[in-house]
């Protein structure tokens, strides 16, 4: 896909951070769009900002944890557009708690929005672009699915999950007109720290400076869109310190390990 002008995208997490930003990119780049997340009226405001006419835009309010009723939002969406060019799997949450404190509660919420969801919504956009041979299925992973850090661990297993899934899935439909982009952003500057779970489930309404003097998500989302204009399968974007440390990560195993450990987060 060259470009993205009268493309329907689709975008979970549109409401805020990096969702929101590639909406405003999308648009920059005349595309249509189709917005979900949780909060119909902040969706609402993300279309009012993007300006673009009513036609163009269709808000599909969801739960991406429920992902076994996805059928009816997708039929919403190809009874308005006719079909689907690209889908973008953004929405996520995380999570602030080591693992021997983490209710199995956390731990299936975040599994259920990160990674079931993703799947969910992809299993059943994925009929009709095979039907057209033609479609683009963009994830937003984290260098989390690359690496770990400690008090992260659901949250890194739910982007590990992502990766494995997605690049199988690329194989599969590979020489079926179905092109897979994992995105693995670094730090970027949205609400991630300060939505993230403790160990029951409550937001801990803390912001953390890494995340706070990260990327602007707008720099990302073009990024993203150059990415995808590249044919490329996967790509990290990330800091220099972070690239570093999945290098040290996938050759050097022991060494990351003493190095994460002593590491403080936040």
């Amino acid at each position: 896909m060259q470009h993205f002008e009268n493309k329907v995208v689709w975008i979970t997490g549109a409401s805020s951070g990096i969702g929101e930003a590639l909406a405003y990119t999308f648009t920059k780049h005349k595309a249509k769009l189709i917005l979900s997340a949780r909060r119909a009226d902040e969706l609402e405001r993300v279309k009012q900002a993007c300006k673009l006419p009513d036609a163009d835009v269709l808000l599909l309010p969801m739960d991406v944890s429920a992902y076994t009723q996805m059928d009816d939002q997708v039929q919403q969406a190809l009874k308005h557009f006719g079909h689907i060019d690209v889908l973008v799997n953004n929405a996520g949450m995380s999570h602030w708690s080591k693992l021997k404190d983490t209710s199995l509660d956390v731990v299936k919420r975040i599994m259920d929005v990160n990674f079931m969801g993703a799947v969910g919504l992809t299993h059943a956009v994925l009929p009709s672009m095979l039907q057209r041979k033609q479609g683009q299925i963009i994830v937003i992973s984290s260098i989390l699915g690359k690496m770990i850090t400690p008090k992260q661990g659901v949250y890194n297993a739910s982007k590990h999950a992502l990766m494995g899934y997605f690049d199988t899935l690329r194989t599969e439909v590979k020489g079926e007109g179905v092109k897979v982009l994992i995105v693995c952003p670094g730090f970027v500057r949205t609400n991630v720290a300060k939505n993230s779970l403790d160990k029951h489930g409550n937001p801990i309404n803390k912001d953390n400076n890494l995340i706070a003097n990260g990327i602007d998500p707008l720099v990302l989302s073009e990024d993203i869109l150059s990415a995808v204009k590249a044919g490329k399968e996967e790509v990290i974007l990330a800091g220099g310190k972070e690239k570093f440390a999945v290098l040290m990560k996938r050759f050097a195993p022991g060494l990351f390990s003493k190095f994460i450990s002593g590491q403080k987060i936040g």
